[in-house]
């Protein structure tokens, strides 16, 4: 059977909201990383077949398929193509599904898959606006549609109300979201300060560590924050960052590592991705982590650790209620509540810090998935090698 081997991961730092990285055009971001992946693999760069990128608001800077502006901007050869993906927030992590299916099927050999994002020069929906608003096109992309009107009525769709649903739902409260945004940014601090990043993390300019964590954060602080919903329980401090940076991996086939001298640091084990209700959203990864653990025999507890995205406090705690997942397994150094959520470079940046991870303790299976708009998830599984 075919392999889909992981040669190689990096990622910038990530940027706050108007930190470091904010005057950092996407597309350098992207060559950053790009960049440090070839001379950190030693791989020939005409040899890659193909360069697969994530990213969301494809307008100004982040437009005309960044993939293949990012490799050219990186001074990589021209004759390497690229082609951008959007599945919403975890658009880098299909990015990653296709490289590896390319891999796989046997019709490439290395592929590199990766994604970027400056939420600080595109905010978040922007995109949309911009191009419908000259166009006369007032309303989203859901409510003109009569077929989505007839199945869904007039309810609203966005992550904020879909958050709320499951909050309810599950019965958390804010309290515990609270108590979970804490213990994110103590997790990132402390790997912060034991350097458990640096190994993954190429420097930017004079931004060498993740920005986001807050080290005077408290319990206190998050109590008095306003919800974002009027008579809800979700604040910003149990929501995922606004952020900026980029992350980029190389996959590469048996035939590739052979033939290059590559030395292969984990392999594909499981891809795949499901739909859930959309309006709901964001509780799609319980699903879609059944799923994947049903078509791999695996059980949760042979996982190491798990990477759940930290779009909101109730996505993570809901997916450990169904789950049952041992908390100290799942998002061991931090997650998006304190390192940030680059939207399109998140599903890459997961990974490598995945990777990484597993290498440092030993661990031999990584399980990351993710909640997306439209009510999907990716649920990837890396064995270490």
């Amino acid at each position: 059977m075919a392999e889909a081997f992981i040669v190689e991961a990096v990622r910038t730092p990530v940027g706050r909201r108007g930190g470091g990285l904010a005057g950092a055009h996407p597309a350098d971001l992207g060559a950053h990383v790009l960049t440090a992946l070839v001379e950190r693999s030693g791989i020939d760069p005409a040899a890659v077949e193909d360069v697969v990128f994530g990213c969301l608001d494809a307008v100004g800077p982040q437009a005309g398929d960044i993939a293949r502006t990012a490799w050219l901007a990186a001074g990589l050869p021209q004759e390497v193509p690229g082609v951008t993906v959007d599945r919403q927030c975890g658009s880098s992590q299909q990015a990653v599904h296709f490289a590896a299916q390319a891999v796989l099927s046997g019709t490439q050999d290395l592929v590199v898959a990766g994604g970027t994002q400056n939420m600080s020069m595109i905010p978040i929906a922007f995109a949309s606006r911009q191009a419908a608003e000259p166009l006369g096109l007032t309303e989203g992309p859901f409510a003109g549609s009569a077929g989505w009107r007839a199945r869904y009525g007039d309810q609203p769709v966005n992550q904020f109300h879909g958050a709320e649903l499951i909050a309810r739902k599950w019965g958390i409260s804010r309290e515990d979201q609270e108590e979970f945004a804490l213990r994110s940014h103590r997790r990132a601090i402390r790997a912060l300060d034991e350097g458990r990043f640096v190994p993954e993390t190429v420097p930017y300019g004079d931004v060498r560590v993740d920005e986001g964590p807050r080290r005077d954060t408290t319990a206190e602080k998050m109590a008095a924050l306003k919800p974002v919903v009027e008579g809800g329980t979700i604040t910003a401090a149990c929501s995922s960052q606004v952020s900026d940076g980029a992350a980029a991996m190389l996959l590469a086939s048996e035939r590739a590592v052979r033939e290059h001298g590559l030395t292969p640091r984990a392999r594909i084990h499981h891809l795949s991705v499901r739909g859930e209700d959309p309006i709901r959203m964001l509780s799609a990864p319980i699903p879609a982590t059944a799923y994947a653990l049903k078509k791999t025999g695996l059980t949760l507890d042979a996982i190491d650790l798990v990477e759940i995205n930290e779009a909101f406090a109730p996505v993570v705690l809901a997916w450990l209620k169904e789950t049952g997942a041992d908390p100290e397994r799942v998002n061991v150094n931090g997650g998006a509540i304190a390192l940030g959520h680059p939207l399109g470079a998140t599903g890459v940046r997961l990974m490598t810090t995945l990777l990484h991870e597993l290498e440092r303790t030993g661990g031999r299976y990584g399980l990351q998935t993710m909640c997306e708009g439209g009510g999907q998830a990716n649920v990837t599984v890396i064995e270490r090698l």
